[in-house]
Protein backbone atom coordinates (compact mmCIF):
# COMPACT_ATOMS: atom_id res chain seq x y z
CA UNK A 1 0.00 0.00 0.00
CA UNK A 2 1.10 3.49 -1.10
CA UNK A 3 -0.27 6.62 1.17
CA UNK A 4 0.80 9.84 -0.63
CA UNK A 5 -0.07 12.37 2.34
CA UNK A 6 -1.37 15.74 2.11
CA UNK A 7 1.87 17.65 1.96
CA UNK A 8 3.01 15.16 -1.28
CA UNK A 9 5.23 12.62 0.53
CA UNK A 10 4.60 9.13 -0.30
CA UNK A 11 4.94 6.03 1.98
CA UNK A 12 4.89 2.65 1.52
CA UNK A 13 3.67 -0.46 3.38
CA UNK A 14 4.04 -4.19 2.86
CA UNK A 15 5.80 -5.83 0.41
CA UNK A 16 3.07 -5.81 -2.68
CA UNK A 17 4.00 -9.71 -2.93
CA UNK A 18 1.51 -12.10 -3.25
CA UNK A 19 -1.50 -9.57 -3.09
CA UNK A 20 -3.22 -6.53 -4.19
CA UNK A 21 -1.31 -3.21 -4.35
CA UNK A 22 -3.48 -0.30 -3.76
CA UNK A 23 -2.31 3.57 -4.44
CA UNK A 24 -4.29 6.24 -2.08
CA UNK A 25 -4.03 10.10 -1.45
CA UNK A 26 -5.09 12.25 1.49
CA UNK A 27 -5.93 15.62 0.54
CA UNK A 28 -7.28 17.01 4.09
CA UNK A 29 -4.51 17.59 6.97
CA UNK A 30 -5.61 15.37 10.03
CA UNK A 31 -7.22 12.71 8.19
CA UNK A 32 -4.53 10.59 8.85
CA UNK A 33 -5.39 10.79 12.92
CA UNK A 34 -9.03 10.43 12.15
CA UNK A 35 -8.09 7.12 10.21
CA UNK A 36 -6.28 5.64 12.47
CA UNK A 37 -8.69 6.30 15.51
CA UNK A 38 -12.05 4.94 13.45
CA UNK A 39 -11.07 3.80 9.99
CA UNK A 40 -13.78 1.68 9.01
CA UNK A 41 -16.18 5.17 8.66
CA UNK A 42 -13.44 7.42 8.46
CA UNK A 43 -11.84 5.86 5.18
CA UNK A 44 -15.49 5.69 3.73
CA UNK A 45 -16.60 9.18 4.39
CA UNK A 46 -13.34 10.61 2.69
CA UNK A 47 -13.50 8.63 -0.24
CA UNK A 48 -17.39 10.01 -0.28
CA UNK A 49 -16.05 13.49 0.40
CA UNK A 50 -13.60 13.10 -2.10
CA UNK A 51 -10.73 14.26 0.78
CA UNK A 52 -9.68 10.50 0.08
CA UNK A 53 -8.90 9.39 -3.64
CA UNK A 54 -7.86 6.46 -5.73
CA UNK A 55 -4.16 6.94 -7.66
CA UNK A 56 -2.05 4.65 -10.45
CA UNK A 57 -5.56 2.62 -11.53
CA UNK A 58 -6.46 1.85 -8.14
CA UNK A 59 -10.34 1.65 -6.84
CA UNK A 60 -12.34 2.06 -3.71
CA UNK A 61 -12.76 -1.63 -4.43
CA UNK A 62 -9.11 -2.38 -4.29
CA UNK A 63 -8.52 -0.76 -1.24
CA UNK A 64 -11.01 -2.63 0.52
CA UNK A 65 -10.09 -5.86 -0.65
CA UNK A 66 -6.39 -5.26 0.79
CA UNK A 67 -8.16 -4.31 3.77
CA UNK A 68 -10.19 -7.87 3.79
CA UNK A 69 -7.27 -9.95 3.88
CA UNK A 70 -6.04 -8.36 6.21
CA UNK A 71 -8.58 -8.28 8.06
CA UNK A 72 -7.29 -10.52 11.17
CA UNK A 73 -4.35 -8.67 12.33
CA UNK A 74 -6.07 -5.52 11.74
CA UNK A 75 -8.76 -6.62 13.87
CA UNK A 76 -6.31 -7.89 16.34
CA UNK A 77 -4.69 -3.82 16.99
CA UNK A 78 -5.49 -2.39 20.51
CA UNK A 79 -7.38 0.58 18.97
CA UNK A 80 -9.62 -1.44 16.98
CA UNK A 81 -10.44 -4.11 19.64
CA UNK A 82 -10.98 -0.69 21.47
CA UNK A 83 -13.61 0.27 18.96
CA UNK A 84 -15.26 -3.13 18.61
CA UNK A 85 -15.37 -3.23 22.57
CA UNK A 86 -17.60 0.40 22.27
CA UNK A 87 -19.52 -0.74 19.16
CA UNK A 88 -21.13 -3.42 21.37
CA UNK A 89 -21.41 -1.70 24.49
CA UNK A 90 -23.91 0.24 22.01
CA UNK A 91 -25.46 -2.26 20.04
CA UNK A 92 -28.56 -2.52 21.97
CA UNK A 93 -29.15 1.45 21.64
CA UNK A 94 -28.51 1.81 18.24
CA UNK A 95 -31.24 -1.39 17.56
CA UNK A 96 -33.22 -0.15 19.24
CA UNK A 97 -36.13 -0.40 16.67
CA UNK A 98 -40.12 0.23 17.66
CA UNK A 99 -42.31 0.31 15.13
CA UNK A 100 -41.91 3.94 14.14
CA UNK A 101 -38.34 3.86 14.09
CA UNK A 102 -38.23 0.86 12.07
CA UNK A 103 -40.38 2.25 9.34
CA UNK A 104 -37.97 5.22 9.38
CA UNK A 105 -35.19 3.20 9.01
CA UNK A 106 -36.35 0.89 6.66
CA UNK A 107 -37.56 3.64 4.26
CA UNK A 108 -34.12 5.69 4.68
CA UNK A 109 -32.96 2.54 2.16
CA UNK A 110 -36.36 1.08 0.46
CA UNK A 111 -37.41 3.96 -0.69
CA UNK A 112 -34.74 5.27 -2.81
CA UNK A 113 -36.17 5.52 -6.22
CA UNK A 114 -36.58 2.36 -8.13
CA UNK A 115 -34.46 3.13 -11.04
CA UNK A 116 -31.53 2.89 -8.84
CA UNK A 117 -32.40 -0.84 -7.93
CA UNK A 118 -33.05 -1.07 -11.22
CA UNK A 119 -29.55 -0.12 -12.42
CA UNK A 120 -27.80 -3.34 -10.95
CA UNK A 121 -30.57 -6.13 -10.15
CA UNK A 122 -32.33 -8.86 -11.97
CA UNK A 123 -35.66 -8.22 -13.54
CA UNK A 124 -37.26 -9.04 -10.74
CA UNK A 125 -35.84 -6.77 -8.63
CA UNK A 126 -34.67 -9.12 -5.97
CA UNK A 127 -32.97 -7.52 -3.36
CA UNK A 128 -31.48 -10.55 -1.47
CA UNK A 129 -28.92 -13.81 -1.81
CA UNK A 130 -29.49 -15.50 -5.30
CA UNK A 131 -29.04 -19.43 -5.75
CA UNK A 132 -26.31 -20.49 -7.59
CA UNK A 133 -25.31 -23.61 -9.14
CA UNK A 134 -22.14 -22.53 -10.11
CA UNK A 135 -20.38 -19.42 -9.82
CA UNK A 136 -20.74 -18.47 -13.41
CA UNK A 137 -24.79 -18.77 -13.32
CA UNK A 138 -26.07 -15.02 -14.64
CA UNK A 139 -27.63 -13.29 -11.50
CA UNK A 140 -31.23 -13.72 -13.73
CA UNK A 141 -30.99 -18.01 -13.55
CA UNK A 142 -29.51 -17.64 -9.61
CA UNK A 143 -32.33 -15.56 -8.39
CA UNK A 144 -35.10 -17.78 -10.65
CA UNK A 145 -33.49 -20.57 -8.76
CA UNK A 146 -33.95 -18.82 -5.37
CA UNK A 147 -37.51 -18.56 -5.86
CA UNK A 148 -37.51 -21.79 -7.29
CA UNK A 149 -35.95 -23.14 -4.13
CA UNK A 150 -38.01 -21.29 -1.43
CA UNK A 151 -41.31 -22.22 -3.23
CA UNK A 152 -40.11 -25.93 -2.91
CA UNK A 153 -39.17 -25.73 0.25
CA UNK A 154 -42.49 -24.28 0.98
CA UNK A 155 -44.54 -27.54 -0.08
CA UNK A 156 -46.95 -25.49 -1.12
CA UNK A 157 -51.07 -26.79 -2.03
CA UNK A 158 -53.78 -25.38 -3.54
CA UNK A 159 -55.21 -22.03 -2.20
CA UNK A 160 -52.63 -22.61 1.11
CA UNK A 161 -52.38 -18.73 3.49
CA UNK A 162 -49.31 -17.56 3.54
CA UNK A 163 -48.07 -14.54 5.59
CA UNK A 164 -44.98 -12.92 4.00
CA UNK A 165 -43.01 -10.59 6.22
CA UNK A 166 -41.23 -7.95 4.30
CA UNK A 167 -42.23 -8.41 0.76
CA UNK A 168 -39.73 -6.34 -1.10
CA UNK A 169 -40.53 -5.79 -4.84
CA UNK A 170 -43.01 -8.25 -4.95
CA UNK A 171 -41.29 -11.21 -7.02
CA UNK A 172 -41.90 -14.01 -4.56
CA UNK A 173 -45.52 -13.15 -3.18
CA UNK A 174 -45.54 -13.30 -7.85
CA UNK A 175 -43.83 -17.05 -7.88
CA UNK A 176 -46.17 -18.06 -4.90
CA UNK A 177 -49.36 -17.04 -6.17
CA UNK A 178 -48.28 -18.80 -9.53
CA UNK A 179 -47.96 -21.51 -7.53
CA UNK A 180 -51.67 -21.63 -6.18
CA UNK A 181 -51.18 -19.93 -2.83
CA UNK A 182 -52.50 -17.05 -1.21
CA UNK A 183 -50.52 -14.30 -0.07
CA UNK A 184 -50.56 -11.43 2.54
CA UNK A 185 -47.84 -9.92 1.98
CA UNK A 186 -46.43 -6.83 4.49
CA UNK A 187 -44.21 -4.58 3.79
CA UNK A 188 -43.50 -0.73 5.51
CA UNK A 189 -42.08 0.80 2.59
CA UNK A 190 -44.78 2.83 0.47
CA UNK A 191 -42.31 2.62 -2.20
CA UNK A 192 -41.93 -0.96 -3.08
CA UNK A 193 -45.29 -1.55 -2.14
CA UNK A 194 -46.55 0.74 -5.56
CA UNK A 195 -44.07 -1.10 -7.52
CA UNK A 196 -44.79 -4.69 -6.36
CA UNK A 197 -48.75 -3.77 -6.55
CA UNK A 198 -47.89 -2.91 -10.49
CA UNK A 199 -45.93 -6.35 -10.62
CA UNK A 200 -48.19 -8.34 -9.28
CA UNK A 201 -51.17 -6.40 -12.14
CA UNK A 202 -48.56 -7.13 -14.66
CA UNK A 203 -48.14 -10.64 -13.39
CA UNK A 204 -52.32 -11.36 -13.24
CA UNK A 205 -52.48 -12.86 -9.84
CA UNK A 206 -53.36 -9.55 -8.32
CA UNK A 207 -56.52 -11.62 -7.30
CA UNK A 208 -54.33 -13.74 -5.21
CA UNK A 209 -51.82 -11.57 -3.66
CA UNK A 210 -52.94 -8.48 -1.20
CA UNK A 211 -50.63 -6.05 -0.01
CA UNK A 212 -50.70 -4.64 3.70
CA UNK A 213 -48.68 -1.65 4.76
CA UNK A 214 -47.80 -2.06 7.97
CA UNK A 215 -44.77 -3.60 10.75
CA UNK A 216 -45.30 -7.34 11.49
CA UNK A 217 -45.76 -6.58 15.05
CA UNK A 218 -49.04 -4.44 13.52
CA UNK A 219 -50.04 -7.37 11.68
CA UNK A 220 -53.04 -10.40 13.28
CA UNK A 221 -53.91 -13.66 11.37
CA UNK A 222 -52.92 -17.08 11.50
CA UNK A 223 -51.37 -18.84 8.28
CA UNK A 224 -50.61 -22.06 6.43
CA UNK A 225 -46.78 -20.68 5.62
CA UNK A 226 -45.06 -18.16 6.87
CA UNK A 227 -42.60 -16.97 4.87
CA UNK A 228 -39.63 -13.86 5.48
CA UNK A 229 -36.46 -13.65 3.00
CA UNK A 230 -34.12 -10.94 3.49
CA UNK A 231 -35.98 -8.70 6.56
CA UNK A 232 -35.11 -10.42 10.00
CA UNK A 233 -31.74 -8.51 9.34
CA UNK A 234 -33.50 -5.49 10.28
CA UNK A 235 -35.20 -6.68 13.32
CA UNK A 236 -32.46 -5.41 15.63
CA UNK A 237 -31.06 -7.80 18.32
CA UNK A 238 -33.72 -6.33 21.10
CA UNK A 239 -36.22 -7.34 18.85
CA UNK A 240 -35.72 -11.23 17.95
CA UNK A 241 -37.48 -12.45 20.41
CA UNK A 242 -40.49 -10.56 19.16
CA UNK A 243 -40.08 -11.49 16.35
CA UNK A 244 -40.06 -15.28 16.67
CA UNK A 245 -42.95 -14.70 18.66
CA UNK A 246 -45.09 -12.91 16.21
CA UNK A 247 -44.18 -15.68 13.40
CA UNK A 248 -44.77 -18.67 15.87
CA UNK A 249 -48.10 -16.46 16.39
CA UNK A 250 -48.97 -16.32 12.74
CA UNK A 251 -48.73 -20.14 12.25
CA UNK A 252 -51.60 -22.35 12.04
CA UNK A 253 -51.15 -25.88 13.91
CA UNK A 254 -49.97 -27.72 11.10
CA UNK A 255 -48.55 -24.53 9.46
CA UNK A 256 -44.16 -24.08 9.41
CA UNK A 257 -42.52 -21.07 8.75
CA UNK A 258 -39.31 -20.22 6.32
CA UNK A 259 -36.84 -17.68 7.11
CA UNK A 260 -34.25 -17.07 5.05
CA UNK A 261 -31.31 -14.64 6.59
CA UNK A 262 -27.98 -12.96 6.68
CA UNK A 263 -26.01 -14.74 9.49
CA UNK A 264 -22.38 -14.83 11.23
CA UNK A 265 -20.83 -17.69 11.75
CA UNK A 266 -18.61 -16.15 14.67
CA UNK A 267 -19.81 -15.18 18.35
CA UNK A 268 -22.29 -12.50 18.61
CA UNK A 269 -20.60 -9.10 16.98
CA UNK A 270 -21.66 -5.50 16.35
CA UNK A 271 -22.68 -3.57 12.95
CA UNK A 272 -19.96 -1.69 11.32
CA UNK A 273 -20.26 2.14 11.79
CA UNK A 274 -20.46 3.02 8.02
CA UNK A 275 -23.12 0.56 7.41
CA UNK A 276 -25.10 1.52 10.96
CA UNK A 277 -24.36 5.27 9.57
CA UNK A 278 -25.19 5.43 5.87
CA UNK A 279 -26.62 1.97 4.89
CA UNK A 280 -28.91 0.21 7.03
CA UNK A 281 -29.41 1.91 10.27
CA UNK A 282 -30.66 0.01 13.13
CA UNK A 283 -29.46 -2.96 11.12
CA UNK A 284 -27.85 -6.23 12.58
CA UNK A 285 -26.66 -9.46 11.58
CA UNK A 286 -26.92 -11.99 14.12
CA UNK A 287 -25.12 -14.81 14.95
CA UNK A 288 -26.73 -18.11 15.25
CA UNK A 289 -26.31 -18.22 18.75
CA UNK A 290 -28.38 -15.01 18.75
CA UNK A 291 -31.33 -16.98 17.00
CA UNK A 292 -31.33 -20.28 18.21
CA UNK A 293 -32.09 -18.63 21.37
CA UNK A 294 -35.38 -17.16 21.16
CA UNK A 295 -36.48 -19.85 18.84
CA UNK A 296 -36.05 -22.38 21.53
CA UNK A 297 -37.50 -19.73 24.12
CA UNK A 298 -41.02 -19.63 21.91
CA UNK A 299 -41.02 -23.21 21.42
CA UNK A 300 -40.16 -23.39 17.83
CA UNK A 301 -38.69 -26.61 16.05
CA UNK A 302 -36.30 -26.18 13.89
CA UNK A 303 -37.37 -28.64 11.17
CA UNK A 304 -34.25 -28.22 8.57
CA UNK A 305 -31.89 -25.81 8.39
CA UNK A 306 -29.63 -25.06 5.25
CA UNK A 307 -26.51 -22.69 5.36
CA UNK A 308 -25.23 -21.03 1.88
CA UNK A 309 -21.91 -19.81 2.29
CA UNK A 310 -20.45 -18.12 -1.25
CA UNK A 311 -23.82 -17.71 -2.78
CA UNK A 312 -24.60 -14.22 -1.24
CA UNK A 313 -20.69 -13.41 -2.08
CA UNK A 314 -22.02 -14.14 -5.81
CA UNK A 315 -24.87 -12.12 -5.63
CA UNK A 316 -23.49 -9.04 -4.96
CA UNK A 317 -20.03 -9.27 -7.38
CA UNK A 318 -22.65 -9.45 -10.17
CA UNK A 319 -24.36 -6.03 -8.05
CA UNK A 320 -21.36 -3.98 -7.52
CA UNK A 321 -20.36 -5.34 -11.59
CA UNK A 322 -23.97 -4.04 -12.71
CA UNK A 323 -23.77 -0.92 -10.50
CA UNK A 324 -19.90 0.08 -12.03
CA UNK A 325 -21.25 -0.20 -15.33
CA UNK A 326 -24.40 1.76 -14.94
CA UNK A 327 -22.64 4.65 -12.99
CA UNK A 328 -23.28 7.40 -14.79
CA UNK A 329 -26.94 6.78 -14.81
CA UNK A 330 -26.61 6.58 -11.23
CA UNK A 331 -24.92 9.82 -10.88
CA UNK A 332 -27.82 11.11 -12.69
CA UNK A 333 -30.47 10.45 -10.35
CA UNK A 334 -27.90 11.22 -7.62
CA UNK A 335 -25.13 12.72 -7.27
CA UNK A 336 -21.10 11.52 -6.98
CA UNK A 337 -21.08 11.38 -3.25
CA UNK A 338 -23.75 9.02 -3.74
CA UNK A 339 -22.53 7.03 -6.01
CA UNK A 340 -18.91 6.76 -4.08
CA UNK A 341 -21.20 5.72 -0.75
CA UNK A 342 -22.64 3.09 -3.00
CA UNK A 343 -19.65 1.90 -4.59
CA UNK A 344 -17.95 1.31 -1.13
CA UNK A 345 -21.15 -0.07 0.72
CA UNK A 346 -21.39 -2.80 -2.26
CA UNK A 347 -17.40 -3.39 -2.19
CA UNK A 348 -17.87 -3.98 1.79
CA UNK A 349 -20.19 -6.28 1.95
CA UNK A 350 -19.39 -8.51 -0.77
CA UNK A 351 -15.81 -9.11 0.60
CA UNK A 352 -17.91 -9.32 3.91
CA UNK A 353 -18.92 -12.57 2.13
CA UNK A 354 -15.76 -13.67 0.69
CA UNK A 355 -13.56 -12.94 3.38
CA UNK A 356 -15.27 -11.92 6.63
CA UNK A 357 -17.71 -14.22 8.85
CA UNK A 358 -21.22 -13.48 6.95
CA UNK A 359 -23.68 -15.93 5.57
CA UNK A 360 -27.19 -17.31 4.49
CA UNK A 361 -29.11 -19.15 6.41
CA UNK A 362 -32.46 -20.50 5.84
CA UNK A 363 -34.56 -22.41 8.55
CA UNK A 364 -37.73 -24.27 8.31
CA UNK A 365 -39.37 -23.61 11.99
CA UNK A 366 -42.89 -25.13 13.22
CA UNK A 367 -44.54 -25.88 16.80
CA UNK A 368 -44.89 -29.44 15.86
CA UNK A 369 -42.28 -31.86 14.95
CA UNK A 370 -43.90 -33.22 12.19
CA UNK A 371 -45.60 -30.70 10.71
CA UNK A 372 -42.16 -30.58 7.82
CA UNK A 373 -41.72 -33.83 6.21
CA UNK A 374 -39.47 -35.79 8.07
CA UNK A 375 -36.94 -36.46 4.94
CA UNK A 376 -35.46 -33.39 2.96
CA UNK A 377 -36.81 -35.58 -0.54
CA UNK A 378 -39.68 -33.56 -0.33
CA UNK A 379 -37.48 -30.29 -0.79
CA UNK A 380 -35.76 -31.74 -4.05
CA UNK A 381 -38.94 -33.40 -5.26
CA UNK A 382 -40.55 -30.49 -5.32
CA UNK A 383 -37.84 -28.26 -7.07
CA UNK A 384 -37.29 -31.29 -9.94
CA UNK A 385 -41.48 -30.77 -10.52
CA UNK A 386 -41.18 -27.09 -10.18
CA UNK A 387 -38.13 -26.77 -12.81
CA UNK A 388 -39.41 -29.28 -15.35
CA UNK A 389 -42.64 -27.20 -15.29
CA UNK A 390 -41.07 -23.88 -16.44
Amino acid sequence: MTVIDPRGNSHHFGTGVNGPSVTIRLHEKGLERRLFFNPELVAAEAYMDGTLTMEDGSTAHDLLMLFSVNREPFGAHPVQSLQKRIWRFLKRRQQRNDVTRAKRQARHHYDLSTDLYRLFLDEGLNYSCAYYRTPDDSLEDAQNAKLTHLVAKLDLEPDMEVLEIGGGWGSLAIRMAEAGARVTSLNVSPEQMKIAEKRVKDAGVEDRVTFVLKDYREFQGRFDRVVSVGMMEHVGIGNLGTYFGKVRACLKDRGFALVHSIGRMTPPGTTGPFIQKYIFPGGYVPALSEVFEPIERHGLWVCDMEVLRLHYYYTIRDWRRRFAANRDKAAELYDERFCRMWEFYLSAVELGFLHGSNMVFQLLLSTERDAVPILRDFMFDNERALNAGN
